[in-house]
């Protein structure tokens, strides 16, 4: 509780000094603490007899300052919706009378429960696992869970250590890493972690293993007769020898009683996330031809079981299908696919060409599909938090709202409108971005702006809700917001576009699209400001060291040096070289070139830099270099490192609200006061 009141008064100490424009305002606008209020709905699944939505809603516990999860449920047409049970994604048994679910167990962690969806709902804990387990699957006959966990491979060499004194406390032995697909975990660099499928009584007890060897790419499918787990591996011994081997994967199908393998694919490239159609006869799956491309899009494939009648299903699709769910006929798929900032709902039939079965300014992730056709998932956009959808495969235009879960919080509020900009780049290439207004915009009135990038880099910003955008707005900003070539979202040639020249021409992308919002005449250009994490963290270093134009930067989670980076990230990247002369030892220069260390020199903008202790993909390391020049050279920054943190600064609910309101203290730190001049840019 003492913590709490500190969290506290430290967000209303810097409200009142991040929040005075926001408080004079005549509308009533969004407020940093109404992010506590705020819920998620997820994964919603339906009864098998159509009648009830089972779905997670989350929200944030700001006395234990984390996010929780409960498992609330509703008629199928959105009433008598009510909480069930602290949980989450939980998944109907064949008959519809139990669910299977997550939530924190004994001795510790997450574990898998069963409840009974009769009236005494009684609840039983079903495993006592050492890892998290993930992607709970009913056996068809209602008597086993199938489930993935992690496990990560712990080495041992066989030396002959002298006896230890009896009482001795010695320190505990090292860790063997001989892998180069080392990642790292809570403890540090660990060797490679396996997953793998297991099975446990529904009414408890011991989980069996039933998968081998690696077992690292994409889930797990199970076939309608429950005999086989269809899933995808690398199994080459000599996976780690180049890149190429790296990302081979195949698809197999393992007989679960006798554990006969078949491979059903053998491109040269990766083939993940297989699903077994409803009638058993057919895989679908994705995966791409082997290339050195940095990024390529997914593409869809779907073979028989017997793994014959191997067919390409969006050759001409140029975009990356994700979620598959089969028809309930089995004569098609579904699949959702990023586009332009949006995400809709595709049908390709087995036969036929694929079409759009939604679409609109809008991210629709889809859940369920029961045998009646009724689709459930939800949905998301610009004013629209996240929530539960309901519609007919038949009638897809009619999409049906079952949840408003934000309503109490957003309701009263006026948002900030958002435009759509387009514009175009060097190169002739088009790019597509949005710019969040302030609440009570004037257009006869200057405003600072911020422009934020996002990470990856191949990643893709979109039009769904973002409350920080929006908290944002409402202390008075323009936030820029856009997809520079390397985004995904635009077809594999544009995510592409900066294979071996990161940054580079996306660098130039962002500044068209500055120079496209100085354009409409109401950006103070002495108030422009710039952040980003990751990917978005290289970018804002890159940019401080290569213009001045912006009065002040935020630095997240970045990358500043990669030759000092390459050896020192969790899922070592020195695994993806394909050409060798290009590793950093044979030739430094593009690393060198490519590093905004390199460009220190020229920063005159002030640069705070934001990592998280416990960072292992951009390890704070990093920032820590950059900070250092920076106080070489005399540019104002300041560090600061997110305890509790990973990759990131804001997992965690009260670092949310740090990070709000430091970036936002950054740059009033460096704001030009007085009003600019009449008439004036």
């Amino acid at each position: 509780m003492a913590r709490t009141l500190v969290i506290t008064g430290l967000a209303v100490g810097l409200l009142a000094h991040a929040g005075i424009q926001a408080q004079t305002r005549s509308v009533k606008t969004l407020a940093l603490e109404q992010f506590f209020d705020m819920e998620t709905v997820s994964n919603p699944k339906i009864a098998p007899d159509g009648t009830r939505i089972l779905y997670t809603r989350g929200w944030v516990d700001k006395v234990n300052d984390r996010r929780q999860s409960t498992m609330w449920m509703m008629n199928a047409d959105g009433s008598k919706n009510r909480m069930l049970t602290e949980g989450a994604d939980a998944i109907w048994s064949p008959d519809g009378t139990r669910i299977a679910f997550t939530r924190q167990g004994q001795p510790r962690g997450t574990q898998i429960f069963v409840r009974w969806m009769d009236d005494e709902g009684a609840e039983s804990q079903v495993t006592r696992l050492e890892y998290s387990p993930s992607a709970i699957t009913w056996m068809p006959d209602g008597k086993s869970l199938l489930f993935t966990m992690n496990l990560p491979e712990r080495k041992s060499w066989p030396i002959a250590m002298p006896a230890r004194p009896e009482g001795a406390r010695w320190t505990e032995a090292p860790r063997i890493i001989e892998s180069l697909t080392y990642r790292a975990d809570r403890q540090g660099f660990t060797d490679d972690t396996h997953t793998h499928v297991f099975m446990v009584p529904a009414e408890g007890g011991t989980e069996r293993q039933i998968t081998t060897g690696t077992f690292n790419y994409g889930g797990f499918s199970l076939t309608p007769d429950g005999k086989e787990v269809v899933f995808s591996d690398n199994r080459d011994p000599n996976r780690d020898k180049a890149a190429r081997e790296y990302r081979q994967s195949d698809v197999y199908a393992l007989n679960i009683a006798t554990g006969a393998m078949r491979q059903l694919s053998d491109r040269s490239g990766p083939d993940s996330n297989p699903v077994v159609s409803p009638d058993g006869r057919w895989i679908a799956y994705l995966g791409y031809d082997y290339t050195t491309d940095t990024y390529i899009d997914n593409e869809l494939h779907v073979v028989g079981i017997d793994g014959r009648d191997r067919r390409q299903m969006t050759a001409a699709f140029d975009r990356s299908p994700t979620n598959l769910t089969w028809a309930p006929d089995s004569n098609g798929i579904y699949f959702a696919a990023d586009d332009r900032g949006s995400r809709n709902l595709h049908y390709a039939p087995l036969d036929g060409a694929i079409r759009s079965v939604t679409s609109g300014v809008q991210q629709v992730t889809l859940s369920d599909i029961n045998d009646g056709g009724q689709a459930v998932g939800t949905i998301t956009a610009f004013h629209k938090p996240g929530d539960i959808v309901s519609f007919s495969l038949a009638n897809p235009g009619q999409i049906r709202q079952l949840t408003d879960v934000n309503a109490d919080v957003l309701g009263p509020l006026t948002l900030g409108p958002v435009e759509e900009i387009w514009y175009d780049s060097v190169d002739n290439v088009r790019v597509q971005g949005w710019l969040i207004k302030p609440p009570d915009f004037d257009p006869a009135k200057k405003y600072p702006l911020m422009l934020s990038i996002h990470g990856g880099p191949h990643a893709m910003y979109g039009v769904g809700f973002n409350f920080a955008w929006q908290e944002h707005a409402a202390n008075g900003y323009l936030v820029l917001y856009t997809n520079p070539r390397g985004s995904t979202g635009y077809g594999s040639a544009f995510g592409n576009a900066i294979k071996y020249a990161y940054p580079s021409k996306d660098y130039d992308d962002l500044m068209k699209g500055v120079d496209t919002v100085l354009a409409k005449g109401s950006v103070d250009t002495r108030n422009m400001f710039v952040y980003g994490c990751s990917g978005g963290g290289v970018l804002t270093a890159w940019v401080v060291g290569h213009t001045s134009r912006f009065a002040a930067a935020a630095s997240q989670c970045p990358v500043i040096n990669w030759l000092s980076f390459v050896g020192n990230v969790d899922g070592n990247p020195l695994r993806w070289y394909d050409d060798f002369e290009k590793l950093p030892w044979v030739d430094p220069s593009e690393h060198l070139r490519r590093s905004p260390l390199m460009y220190v020199g020229n920063v005159k903008t002030p640069t705070m830099l934001m990592t998280g202790v416990l960072d292992m993909r951009t390890p704070i390391s990093q920032s820590e270099e950059f900070y250092q020049a920076l106080k070489v050279v005399g540019v104002p920054t300041a560090m600061l490192r997110f305890n509790g943190e990973w990759h990131g600064t804001s997992s965690i609910p009260s670092n949310f609200l740090r990070t709000q309101l430091y970036l936002r203290y950054w740059f009033e730190k460096w704001t030009t006061k007085d009003s600019p001049p009449a008439g004036g840019r």
